[in-house]
């Protein structure tokens, strides 16, 4: 790989999918909204190195939702990579999200990136954490990985997102992970989904990013649950040899209109 150019990369999330494809997110076919972001990552599909799904890639953790999935992403024909977000069911992603080009490897290497991914979803519950295990293993990751720039992905945010009813649902260990993290100079990004909006913040030389999902979105900074009519979106980042990172928030015309009603989410 010529040492200038950069992987591009697009980040998915919370994607919501159903084993009907007509079942709805708060009124949104959520099929339809990921349809019109892969006619999108057609067109980019040239210059897009892989795919990053940070999560929630199933509205309701079944077999039939992630074979969806899979067929919706198989003519994309991009490396995808993946990890489980609190609506999901982690075995049955691993037992479908790894043929084709989708793989369930948590930790690999793109050009002069390495990237590991965890996950944080805790069974039964809305929040995040991250387990012993888990910790020691980024840990130990981080350690063998050595000083290339590194991206780290879990679904939960470990920062406040400025939204009260959303920060009691993020990460519940935070200081945990950033007494991983901030150990190690080479981590320079932190991806992270669930709050179905953008977000960014720098924290320690490090960038964390938050997402829009692919369907519905979150009213940012809202002290109680509110709906954002903005269309559905995914974020690209361009990373450089030298550890630095462009990126930006890819919108889709798409448009349909929600309930505005409170929900179990």
């Amino acid at each position: 790989m010529n040492q200038v150019s950069p992987i591009s990369i697009a980040q998915l999330t919370d994607i919501h999918l159903f084993a009907s494809e007509n079942q709805r997110l708060l009124g949104m076919p959520t099929t339809e909204s990921f349809q019109t972001v892969i006619e999108r990552l057609k067109k980019l599909q040239p210059e897009l190195d892989l795919l990053l799904l940070t999560g929630d890639l199933s509205g309701d953790g079944t077999t039939a939702s992630y074979e969806n999935l899979q067929t919706l992403l198989n003519p994309l024909q991009i490396p995808t990579y993946w990890l489980p977000g609190n609506h999901d069911c982690a075995i049955a992603m691993d037992d479908i999200l790894n043929q084709g080009m989708l793989s369930r490897r948590k930790s690999f290497k793109r050009g002069s990136w390495n990237f590991i991914l965890l996950n944080s979803s805790v069974s039964g519950c809305v929040h995040g954490e991250l387990v012993p295990k888990t910790l020691d293993w980024l840990d130990s990751e981080l350690q063998i990985l050595g000083n290339n720039p590194t991206v780290v992905a879990l679904h939960h945010p470990p920062l406040s997102v400025n939204s009260a009813w959303l920060d009691t649902i993020c990460l519940r260990n935070p200081q945990e992970f950033f007494d991983v993290v901030d150990r190690y100079p080479q981590v320079k990004l932190v991806l992270f989904g669930h709050i179905h909006q953008e977000f960014q913040r720098q924290r320690h030389n490090v960038e964390y990013l938050g997402t829009p999902s692919t369907c519905i979105q979150f009213q940012s900074k809202s002290a109680n649950f509110a709906i954002d009519q903005q269309p559905p979106g995914f974020r690209f980042l361009k990373l450089y040899p030298n550890g630095k990172c462009e990126t930006w928030i890819e919108r889709v015309p798409y448009f349909y209109p929600l309930e505005l009603a409170a929900t179990g989410y």
